[in-house]
This record gives structure tokens, C-alpha cells and sequence, in this order.
């Protein structure tokens, strides 16, 4: 005749604890609940050595899937065992009850992270089809920002709602539980003020997702910083400047400031050169020579798109020489070559463009009575 399983396996630890009788009661309860977790994780790694060789090498995805729920599994299955052997244990109600308290917040994390691994996978599931490192990727980082962007706001939910149910489990603090539902998220009595800078950069960050004003790999300009966007987290952004360093950026940033982004409409990425140069500089030769040095390197189509004169000072004038190929890789290190390169030809064949102070002898007698004099042979910079 078919038997619950639980029933059955509760009645073993039954007859375990009663063989148990002679040894003190917290004794006899540990060497329980130790025995239920034993077998839960001798289950559990049974499962798991036989679905690895069911799905061999020839499914690597479910192998990853497996891999990323081990842990998930493995908790549920001790939280099982556990509750099932602890009718068995010669406890008091009150410690019993302390211990069932524990499970059930210990399930609440579960749940918790059984969805935030779902999540994943999902998200991984999805962003198969897309690849990044092909030539016309411009598809595929749209969908890759929305997806990491909008998960990272799901993470961040998701985080909130558990530690929510959590504290709603123990009747001191319930009132925090309720707070943070009540409040969208946020609990005002643990967090106050101090939580509104994150709320508005987990909002940007969704605005961002649907809106999109930057993807990842997309050649910027923040505050004349030009840069790629290499990560776009919960609530900021790392950009990756020209000399590799990184920028960090709020996500809100985005939303409220105005800034440049070269690659909004095209897939190719721009590598921006500023050179300060003084007026003496020959524009003409210059271009002609920035094209030839990019034509000479043969990488990845790199091209000079336009050297133009943007500024000028009192001192000086603001050359930008624009670069683009067909990877954000590529560019920055054909940007970096081309400056060295630019710099060290002006050195060589026309050190008139390079930045510098003019001296020159003032004779007194120049000056008319009554204006500041200057001794005779005195040097005046300019």
C-alpha cells in the first residue's frame, strides 16, 4: 500500500529520536536535525552528479542553468528535511516554535533568491541571439542595455520585497515590513532621507532602459570627457576614457544634463583627438597627415572622418581630429597611435605648431608719458 512520503520519512526519524531516549534532549535533537541535513545534501548531490551526466557536454547552457540553481536546491532540499525531522527532536514548544520562525524566514530567502536566479537565467536566455563583438552590433547593444539595466532594477525589487516579508515575520519589527511596502520600496523609518538619491538613479535607470539616450559600447562626451560606456549598473554608469581610466557617472546624470553620444544613430564607434596647438599650426598638412598615418595602420576599416579647429584661446588653438572603425576596441587604440604619431611629426618636421610663450624687447622710449614704462631691454611676455 503507497504511503506518504513525508509521513514515512517522519516516522523514521520518530523511531531515531525514540532510540535516542538516553541521551540528553538538545543532544538528541542535534544528532536529528545533523541527520536529516546529512541526507538532504547526500540527495542533493546525487541529483546533481546525475543530471551533469545526463546533460553532458553537448548542452552547456543547462549545464550553466544547473550550475547557477546548485545552491537554490540544495538550501530547499535542507529546509525540507528539517522541517520534516523536527516534529521527531525531544524539544521544548517554545524552542520548536523559535525554530520554525527560522525556517520560515529562511524560505522567505529562498524565494527570494530562487527568483533572482530565475531572473538570470531568463536574461541570459534572452541575450543568446544578441552578439556584441560583430560589425553592425548597433540591435544588439540596445537589447543587451535594456535587458542588463531593467534586471538590475528587478534585482533591486526584488531584494526589497524579500527583506519586506522578512521583517514582517517577527512582531518587533513588523511595522519596518509594512513601511517598506507602504512606502514603494523604501523604508522612511530606516532609511529616511538618505534613500532618495538611490530611488531617483533606480529611476533614471529604467527611464534609461526604455528611452535609451546611451547603450553600452556607445562613444560619449560628459563634461568634456569622451569616453565609452563600459557598465551601466542599478545606479551609475563606468565609462571608459580614452587613457584607460574609468569615469563614474550617476545614472540620473543622464536624464537631467546635457551630453554628446557620437554612435546614437550608427553601430561604428568615434575616437575624439584634442591637440592644443599654436596658431602657427598648418591645418592643411595636418589633415593630410592624420589620413595617411590611419590609411597606414589597416585596421578594422579605421578612418579619419574630419580635423577640424573647434576653439581657440589667447594662446592657443583646439584641433579635433575624429576616428572611427568598426569596434570600440579598435578605435581607442588606433586614437591613442594617432596622437603619439601626430605629436611626434609635428616635433620633427614642424615644431612652429607646438604650444609656447613669445618673449620680446620693449625699448621705453616706445611708450607715450604718462602710460607705464618698461626699463629699456626688459623682457615682456606675451
Amino acid at each position: 500500500m503507497w504511503r506518504d512520503p513525508v509521513q514515512h520519512a517522519q516516522s523514521i526519524f520518530g523511531r531515531f529520536g525514540h532510540a535516542l531516549s538516553f541521551v540528553p534532549p538538545w543532544a538528541a535533537a542535534l544528532v536529528i536535525l545533523g541527520a536529516a541535513s546529512a541526507a538532504a545534501l547526500l540527495l542533493h548531490a546525487a541529483i546533481v552528479a546525475m543530471l551533469r551526466r545526463l546533460f553532458g557536454r553537448a548542452r552547456p547552457y543547462l549545464r550553466t542553468v544547473l550550475e547557477q540553481t546548485k545552491n537554490p536546491t540544495r538550501l530547499a532540499l535542507w529546509l525540507v528535511a528539517v522541517a520534516i525531522a523536527l516534529p521527531a527532536t525531544p524539544l521544548e514548544p517554545d524552542t520548536k516554535a523559535t525554530i520554525v520562525r527560522f525556517l520560515v524566514l529562511a524560505t522567505i530567502c529562498l524565494f527570494g533568491w530562487i527568483a533572482l536566479t530565475a531572473a538570470h537565467i531568463a536574461a541570459n536566455l534572452y541575450l543568446l541571439r544578441f552578439r556584441i563583438d560583430v560589425e553592425d552590433n548597433l540591435l544588439a547593444r540596445k537589447h543587451v542595455t535594456q535587458v542588463r539595466v531593467l534586471l538590475r532594477a528587478l534585482d533591486t525589487v526584488i531584494v526589497l520585497v524579500t527583506v519586506g516579508f522578512g521583517l514582517m515575520t517577527f512582531d518587533a519589527v513588523r511595522q519596518y515590513g509594512v513601511s517598506l511596502f507602504a512606502s514603494a520600496g523604501v523604508a522612511g523609518v530606516v532609511f529616511g532621507l538618505a534613500a532618495q538619491p538611490v530611488l531617483s538613479n533606480l529611476i533614471a535607470g529604467v527611464q534609461l532602459a526604455v528611452t535609451q539616450p546611451i547603450r553600452l559600447e556607445d562613444a560619449v562626451t560628459i563634461q568634456n570627457q569622451y569616453g565609452w560606456v563600459e557598465e551601466i549598473s542599478a545606479t551609475y554608469v563606468v565609462l571608459r576614457l580614452e587613457d584607460q581610466r574609468r569615469m563614474i557617472v550617476p545614472l540620473n546624470f543622464f536624464i537631467q544634463q546635457p551630453f554628446f553620444n557620437w554612435t546614437r544613430q550608427a553601430a561604428p564607434t568615434i575616437g575624439n583627438i584634442a591637440l592644443y596647438l599654436d596658431y602657427a599650426a598648418p591645418i592643411d598638412v595636418i589633415r593630410s597627415k592624420a589620413i595617411d598615418l590611419v590609411a597606414q595602420m589597416n585596421r578594422d576599416n579605421a578612418r579619419v572622418t574630419s580635423v577640424q579647429v573647434t576653439n581657440v584661446s589667447a594662446e592657443t588653438i583646439e584641433v579635433h581630429i575624429l576616428v572611427d572603425s568598426d569596434s570600440a576596441a579598435t578605435t581607442g587604440s588606433v586614437s591613442v597611435d594617432l596622437r603619439e604619431k601626430i605629436i611626434a611629426f609635428l616635433q620633427r618636421e614642424h615644431s612652429e605648431a607646438l604650444p609656447r610663450r613669445r618673449n620680446e624687447i620693449v625699448d621705453a622710449s616706445l611708450y607715450k608719458a604718462g602710460q607705464p614704462a618698461t626699463a629699456p631691454g626688459k623682457a615682456v611676455e606675451r
